[in-house]
């Protein structure tokens, strides 16, 4: 097509200039993505979208023309598909990069479609989803002062937006570079094993600065970076990705002025007659907390984030009575459920995203404290234990608290147990033992001299043991009202529900007015 047809009218100019954007007009390059087992961005907003709601914006716009490509280069929509649509009847603002369109490379036009597509967000109070399938900024057009000496101001636009209304990042393609720092502002991240990957830089600039060979997969796959914690969920295809996309969505409200959308629900629950067996008296016997989680929430509602990374605690969305919460669980299967580094920036993390967007916290308590060490302290978890308590003293939503068995220490204490964060019912099981540290550890380290030198050191250590676990106890904790109740666990969930249902969205904060709280991370 050229720019001045004699015999064309204006909008047959226009429309033949729309029509040569769309696959159907691309059948080589539609070919060769299908052949890497891929979709086209067309298809995958076609496919995430209702049908017939998709508005396109910024469809006719191209490349700069005084860019090395010289205005001659086939880039329809400058490579990036933009619009607004709707998403099971809810407005969304949607991104879907082009990988037939150098690489999916970002350039200057599609840099201002991405901007006045935040804009819509911020202004409208809508979702933002990106599909993510390229390779960063466009070199092309990078390689040149006059252009790159603006820098790119839509990470402050992002930064903006964050925590006003949900952002998603879909990555299906190799998307090294930018798109990651598109998925750091993210507040849901999903890949598709087997074609996407992340990372700040991809292997052959890794090649170039540091000389390691190392594979995109190795190094930035999908169960790698789900492993990592840098992405949330990996699945098999982009039909589950997107499909995942609409699950996280139908638990958060469009932007935090709202509230999220209340649920059917139904009373009975499959697994209530059996919560009370799923949790062991003796506390060195594992179990798997999320069979926990699922008992407690509304049937078939709760979907995991970050399920493989940072095993030993669960975070997870689900519902109570058909309102959305969150739930943060020690999980006694891995390391004892203590927490480390890394589980302490996971809840960190979850806890924030629940807060902005109004969603209650349900916390489940079995927790053996900090994990300790050299290794501890390495991955700096004195600051990462700090941003766990940070972020639940932050929080404004409602705050429940459960003590299914170990509350030890401090890890207790950034669990929300007890009156540390004014939870709003905090509740114990019998199974429950709430202390500053286990009886072991504290005559280990307390009473060991004593122990040492008493006539029969072993029936020493025997009779302090003793002593010390008739004031350990669930009854202890309810009669000094460190908990509101001790109850069944078969009673858990009623008394969850009907303590949600009288609570608002969020209280008042307690905090002073200033500009800004300072993370310990």
């Amino acid at each position: 097509m050229t720019d001045d047809l004699p015999d064309a009218s204006p909008a047959a100019l226009v429309e033949e200039a729309r029509s040569a954007g769309l696959d159907a007009a691309r059948e080589v390059s539609v070919a060769r993505q299908h052949s890497l087992g891929k979709l086209t961005a067309r298809e995958r907003v076609e496919m995430l979208t209702d049908p017939g709601t998709f508005v396109e914006l910024g469809g006719l716009v191209g490349p700069t023309r005084d860019t090395a490509f010289d205005g001659h280069v086939d880039a329809p929509a400058d490579g990036i598909v933009t619009g607004t649509a709707q998403i099971d009847g809810r407005h969304v603002a949607v991104a879907s990069f082009d990988f037939m369109v150098a690489g999916g490379s970002n350039g200057a036009s599609g840099s201002l479609k991405m901007e006045r597509l935040v804009q819509i967000a911020l202004d409208e109070g809508v979702p933002l989803v990106m599909i993510l399938d390229g390779g960063g900024h466009r070199l092309q057009e990078g390689l040149d002062s006059w252009h790159f000496a603006w820098g790119f101001s839509l990470f402050a636009e992002m930064v903006r937006l964050s925590g006003w209304v949900p952002i998603v990042a879909v990555m299906v393609g190799p998307n090294f570079g930018g798109p990651t720092n598109f998925a750091a502002l993210s507040d849901f991240v999903v890949m598709v094993r087997g074609i996407s990957a992340m990372g700040i830089a991809g292997p052959a600039l890794v090649k170039a600065a540091t000389n390691e060979d190392i594979t995109k997969e190795e190094l930035g796959g999908a169960d790698a970076q789900t492993r990592r914690g840098v992405a949330d969920l990996a699945v098999e295809s982009e039909e589950e990705a997107i499909d995942a996309v609409r699950v996280f969505l139908s638990y958060l409200p469009s932007n935090s002025s709202q509230q999220s959308l209340l649920a059917e629900c139904v009373d009975e629950h499959p697994d209530a007659a059996i919560i009370d067996s799923m949790v062991p008296a003796n506390t060195r016997v594992a179990y798997d907390v999320r069979g926990v989680v699922t008992a407690l929430a509304d049937d078939h509602s709760v979907f995991e984030i970050k399920p493989t990374h940072a095993a030993n605690v669960v975070t997870a969305m689900g519902r109570l009575g058909g309102r959305a919460v969150g739930f943060i669980a020690n999980q006694p299967q891995h390391l004892g459920g203590a927490l480390d580094s890394a589980a302490c920036e996971k809840a960190s993390h979850f806890v924030s995203m629940c807060d902005a967007f109004g969603l209650a916290l349900v916390y489940l308590i079995d927790v053996p404290g900090f994990l300790g060490g050299s290794t501890a302290e390495e991955a700096q978890l004195g600051r990462r234990s700090g941003r766990m308590l940070f972020e639940l003293g932050q929080a404004t939503v409602p705050r429940f608290s459960v003590v299914m068995r170990k509350g030890y220490g401090a890890g207790y204490i950034a669990m929300n147990g007890g009156r540390s964060f004014s939870a709003d019912l905090a509740l114990a099981w019998p199974t429950a033992e709430i202390s500053a540290t286990s009886i072991d550890g504290a005559l280990d380290i307390a009473y060991r001299r004593q122990i040492a030198e008493a006539a029969d050191p072993v029936a020493e250590r025997t009779e302090l043991f003793s002593s010390f676990q008739r004031h350990i106890s669930p009854l202890a904790a309810g009669r000094g009202f460190g908990v509101d109740d001790v109850v069944p666990a078969s009673r858990t969930r009623a008394l969850l529900v009907d303590a949600l249902s009288r609570k608002p969205v969020r209280h008042p904060s307690r905090a002073p007015h200033k500009s800004h709280s300072i993370s310990p991370i």
